[in-house]
């Protein structure tokens, strides 16, 4: 469900854009589409997950499982998994690749910190669990918490380091969203330059089924390589649909 402080924020940040209103204005009627198998040419450049995890894409492009038949998109977009193993997520418009969502599935069995941080939530792991059990979902919610609590603090030292005070590094506050039928959470961070101008932003979602840990993310950051847009103007226009894709995923 799209969220109305979601469009305000987005709205905001068109603000910093001479073109934005331009861009944003014919664009918030959304259009729903039925998604067929078709696949959208994967982008040339090379994959990155911004959350450092692992991507299992032997098995093909994981997005031809999880997204949904029927997606809201910005009129005379579309958004189908790319061609390729790749775990990605094409956004497009008239034929051009406008950018791409990544998404991550780490097998919990290998992530150690993961599993400190389930125990610390009051969970085994291993232990089989059901999400009707308010409790159990309160328990993933703050281990998932704490997992990107270490994520930010990692992060913002890369960026000090990289950066030093050029870059204020800023985080997004953490929301609960459901993945799926998962309990998830919807976070990341932006980086605006000191002497003003948006140089990345980083938006990402994270959901535990139990076994794998799922991380979807997009960004607009020039220096990336997947999982981006290329333009700030399209990512804002895209911003508020994202919520709605990531609740309606066969998770």
């Amino acid at each position: 469900m799209l969220r109305v402080y979601h469009i305000f924020i987005a709205a905001l940040l068109l603000l910093l854009m001479p073109l934005g209103a331009k861009f944003i204005l014919p664009y918030f009627s959304g259009t729903k589409v039925e998604q067929k198998n078709q696949l959208a040419p994967t982008p040339k450049t090379s994959p990155q997950v911004p959350s450092g995890e692992t991507t299992n894409s032997k098995a093909g492009n994981v997005w031809q499982k999880v997204l949904s038949k029927n997606i809201v998109v910005p009129n005379g977009w579309q958004v189908v998994p790319c061609a390729g193993t790749e775990p990605l997520l094409c956004v497009s418009a008239k034929s051009e690749v406008l950018g791409t969502l990544e998404m991550s599935v780490s097998q919990v069995s290998k992530n150690p910190n993961f599993q400190k941080h389930l125990a610390d939530a009051g969970i085994s792991f291993g232990t089989k669990l059901d999400y009707k059990n308010s409790s159990n979902q309160s328990k993933v919610l703050a281990a998932l918490k704490a997992w990107s609590g270490d994520y930010y603090t990692a992060l913002s030292k890369d960026r000090q380091k990289g950066n030093g005070n050029k870059i204020i590094f800023s985080t997004h506050p953490l929301e609960n969203i459901s993945v799926g039928k998962l309990p998830g959470i919807r976070y990341g961070f932006t980086g605006i330059n000191a002497e003003g101008g948006l140089q990345e932003q980083y938006i990402s979602y994270a959901a535990f089924d139990g076994n794998a840990l799922y991380i979807i993310s997009t960004a607009f950051d020039p220096n990336a390589v997947k999982g981006k847009f290329e333009k700030l103007e399209n990512l804002v226009i895209f911003q508020p649909y994202l919520d709605a894709i990531a609740e309606n995923l066969n998770l």
